[in-house]
Order: C-alpha cells, then sequence, then structure tokens
C-alpha cells in the first residue's frame, strides 16, 4: 500500500524531487523498514516494469526511476535477509576446476606441487602460500583480489 501510494505522488513531483528521493533511497535512509511485503511487491512491481524499460529508455523516465528504486528496495532486503559469504580459497580452487574440468592432479603438475597437496587445498586442510596462490590464480583464472579474500 505504501509504495502505491508513492506511486501516485511520484507522478505528480518534479525531476528534481524524484532524484532527490531516488538518492535518499540509494542511501540507504530508509531501507531498515523494508518489510517482506514491500519486498514482494517491488518484486512483483520489477517484473511490470521490466518489459517497459531497456538500454534506450531515458534515464529520466518515470518507469526506469521506479525500476531503479524498486531494484534499491530488493537489492538493500536481500542484503539484510539473504546474506551471500565470500567463498573461500577452497571453494574458489574447487569451483575452478570445475569450469575449467580439469583435474586435481591436471592442477598439480601445472603448478608444480603434489597432488595432495592440491587436495589439502581443497579439504580446507592448507592455504597454499603466496607464491602458490599466484601461480593458482595464473592457472585457474582467479583474481587475486578474490584469491585474498578482498
Amino acid at each position: 500500500m505504501v509504495f502505491y501510494l508513492l506511486n501516485r505522488i511520484f507522478a505528480a513531483v518534479t525531476y528534481k524531487q524524484r532524484r532527490l528521493w531516488q538518492q535518499e533511497y540509494k542511501g540507504g535512509k530508509n531501507m531498515s523498514k523494508i518489510t517482506k511485503e514491500k519486498y514482494e511487491f517491488a518484486l512483483t512491481r520489477i517484473e511490470e516494469l521490466l518489459p517497459l524499460v531497456d538500454d534506450n529508455t531515458p534515464a529520466n523516465d518515470r518507469n526506469a526511476i521506479e525500476l531503479t528504486m524498486m531494484s534499491d528496495v530488493v537489492i538493500e532486503y536481500e542484503k539484510e535477509h539473504y546474506p551471500i559469504a565470500k567463498p573461500t580459497v577452497a571453494q574458489l580452487i574447487q569451483l575452478s576446476l570445475e569450469e575449467k574440468n580439469m583435474s586435481q592432479k591436471q592442477l598439480a603438475e601445472e603448478i608444480g606441487v603434489s597432488q595432495s597437496r592440491i587436495s589439502d587445498y581443497i579439504s580446507g586442510r592448507a592455504e597454499p602460500t603466496l607464491k602458490i596462490a599466484r601461480m593458482l590464480c595464473a592457472t585457474l583464472g582467479i583474481t587475486p583480489a578474490a584469491m585474498l579474500g578482498c
């Protein structure tokens, strides 16, 4: 109901006022009050707006602005209720091996360590040294920032 009223008000305000309101929501000032009902409304509204907005839609278009605001509501709600943890080094190596369709043995030969050492990295029993981490990044296409947990 709140978003319905906001949408009705939204249609009557100036572009400058809309941008200010949008920035307020992007800044997260009112995000702590997002209920499950508001979240579900935003999801539904996004589905309605997506066919109306494309890359050629002007940034000041009412639907584009509303889509951005609804997306911000969903993002903030999901950050709080469905957080996604950063992958561990073990997970990064395992996922990269699967993506590259490479075996632990192949990786071990490529970077010059034993297969059991690769197994230790994947199981979390050991962490690679900086030198080995650098080789893992180069061989598996993992960004150094991801490998360092940044």
